[in-house]
């Protein structure tokens, strides 16, 4: 339990409520103003080691959208390296790559 900083009110900041809205961890959900989007990072490929790349979302619906398409479209969860049946669209979504490491074998070679 914690003290808001900008109200007093006591509050749980480990609450689904709090996680969700997120902002300062010294605020409750109803001072939190700034609606943060967490960053999705993805993985790509098969091998020694995969690509991952990291991106920012302006909004949560854009986020969870871009995911649903990713998962559908790259056979994750099947056992599989690509599905050859149904293919999501790809959605039109804005976003930034925020960090990006390409797929590399032992060597540390391409």
């Amino acid at each position: 339990m914690r003290v808001c900083i900008s109200c007093g009110v006591t509050f749980d900041a480990a609450s689904f409520a709090k996680r969700r809205v997120g902002g300062l961890i010294s605020t409750c959900v109803e001072c939190s103003d700034e609606p943060i989007v967490k960053y999705l990072g993805l993985s790509a490929g098969d091998g020694k080691q995969a690509s991952l790349t990291v991106l920012k979302f302006e909004s949560h619906s854009d986020r969870e959208e871009y995911r649903q398409a990713f998962w559908v479209n790259s056979g994750m969860m099947v056992g599989k390296a690509c599905q050859l049946g149904y293919q999501k669209r790809t959605p039109n979504v804005r976003f930034q790559t925020v960090t990006q490491s390409t797929a590399t074998n032992h060597k540390g070679k391409l």
